[in-house]
This record gives C-alpha cells, structure tokens and sequence, in this order.
C-alpha cells in the first residue's frame, strides 16, 4: 500500500543520533554509523523525528509500504517506560490519530496498565468513544480451531477469530485485518442465517453494523475505507437482510469505495427474514 513513512539520505546523515530519542516508535536505529529506519511498520509517517536532524537528513515521502502496526509500535515503546509512552500517545493524539490512540490504549488495559493521558480531555473522549477503557473491549485475536466441523447434532465451532466485531468499537488497522478477507454483515444477519459461521464466517474476519441504527455511520464511511487501503484487506463480503433499511448498509460500502484507489472484491449475499439466502452478487 502506498502511506507516508521517513525517508533518511544516507550521504546527509552524520550519525549524531540526535533523532532517536525523538522516535519513540523505535523505527530508527543507528546502524554502521548511520540512522535507519529499521522496519516500515514501525513508522507512523508523523514526522516527530524531523526537526531535530541539524543536516536536515529525514524527510517523508509517500511510497510503498508495510502497514503501520500500533501494537508492535507500543511493544517497543513500553519498553521506554510511561513517560515516553505518554509521548507516544500525546503524539497520536496531537495529530488526530483517534484509531491508532484507541488500539494504544487497548494495548495497555490488556497488560493491566494505566492510560497515562487519563486526565487529558481529548484522550479521555477518545477512550470512552471506543469504550477502550473497558477490558471487555479490547482488542484481541484468537485462532479459531479449523479442525473441527459440525454435524447435524452437538455442539458446532466457531469460526469468530478476533474481538471487539462491532464496527462502531474495532480499529480498522488492527492485525487481524490486514490483508485479509472481510465479512462485514448487518447485525441481524447471524440470528437469520443458521449457517453463519460455517458457510461464511470460516476464513474471514468480521465486522457487524446496524445502518439503521448505529450512529457515527460517517465514521463507518471512514473505518471501511482504511480497511481497504491501509490494512490492505483481500476482498469484502457483505451480508444484509432483505429489508429496505438494511441496503443502507451496502450504501456505506459503495461510498467508501468509491473513494480509494486501491480496487477488491466485493460480494453482497442478501438473506431473508426467513433465514433463507436470497441471493449473492458481486458489486460493480
């Protein structure tokens, strides 16, 4: 995918390493005597290193490549100790980096830290936003166990391989996203369809909304085009039921299409209310 990442000019770099302190993603690192960007996603495309080069040595250029990963990001940085963790989350924060500060956030509750911008107003709305703040709500993946299969009687698996699934709560550049097949279905969708798991969930990752009534839909305009574009997803089922409010659904998804570049595939399968599969399509 193309994004905005450093770029540093080897002849220009003198290796004072006056940048590495500012960078507290860890993305450079000083190697035989020169600064370098030792991975692409750890490189939030930011800037926070660049005025603090004096041969004015790192620049950001948009290119190909690796997805930003927050989580990876905020292994190093924890290792910095709090302080430069709240660095780091000022630093999303000041650049109204609400996804990425939100799955920050979540990385701490689930190692059972505080979130040092607690009292920061800005950061504070953004975790209550997300409901980041409750451990029930952060982010995590989990292997679904493929091997088993479900008969006509017993207990049948599921195929659900990560949580939170609700649009409004997931970060569209969380993990287990990236490069992906997606199934993105209308909340009643699952209670209809009693094939769910095994006929369309096995494989793929979910997100589920209510385009009638969810709010922020907007936002799910925005969330659905960054699974496309930075988290480089495979292809995009959607999955609504048969009634009229619920083509809304599919509404969001041709919006957010229409503005990226990048091109996948999309399916729509529509379900009726009487758990029937009306039909499967793939959208123009």
């Amino acid at each position: 995918m193309k994004r905005k990442v450093i770029t540093i000019d080897d002849e220009k770099c003198n290796g004072c390493s006056l940048c590495i302190p500012n960078c507290p993603e860890g993305a450079i690192r000083i190697i035989d005597g020169k600064a370098r960007l030792v991975g692409d996603y750890l490189c939030d495309g930011l800037g926070a290193c660049l005025g603090h080069c004096p041969e004015g040595a790192i620049t950001i250029e948009e290119r190909e490549a690796e997805p930003y990963d927050e989580r990876k990001v905020m292994a190093n940085v924890l290792k910095q100790g709090m302080n430069v963790v709240k660095a780091h989350l000022e630093h999303l924060e000041a650049h109204g980096e609400n996804d990425k500060l939100a799955e920050a956030v979540a990385f701490l509750v689930e190692k059972g830290l505080k979130n040092p911008l607690e009292k920061n107003k800005a950061a504070t709305k953004v975790h209550s936003d997300l409901n980041m703040g409750c451990p029930g709500a952060a982010a995590r993946s989990f292997a679904a166990d493929e091997s088993v299969t479900g008969g006509d009687k017993g207990k049948r698996p599921s195929r659900l391989t990560h949580w939170p699934v609700q649009l409004n709560l997931m970060s569209p550049t969380s993990p287990h996203f990236r490069g992906k097949d997606v199934l993105l279905a209308a909340d009643c969708v699952a209670y209809a369809l009693g094939n769910f798991h095994e006929e369309y969930l096995k494989g793929k990752a979910l997100a589920i909304a209510c385009p009638k009534l969810d709010d922020g839909q907007e936002e799910y305009v925005e969330k659905i085009k960054a699974l496309v574009e930075d988290s480089g997803i495979s292809s995009l089922t959607v999955m609504i039921m048969e009634v009229p409010c619920c083509r809304g659904l599919l509404g969001l998804v041709e919006e957010a299409l229409a503005g990226v570049a990048r091109k996948i595939p999309v399916k729509l399968v529509v379900v009726g209310v009487g758990g029937d599969v009306l039909r499967e399509e793939t959208v123009p």
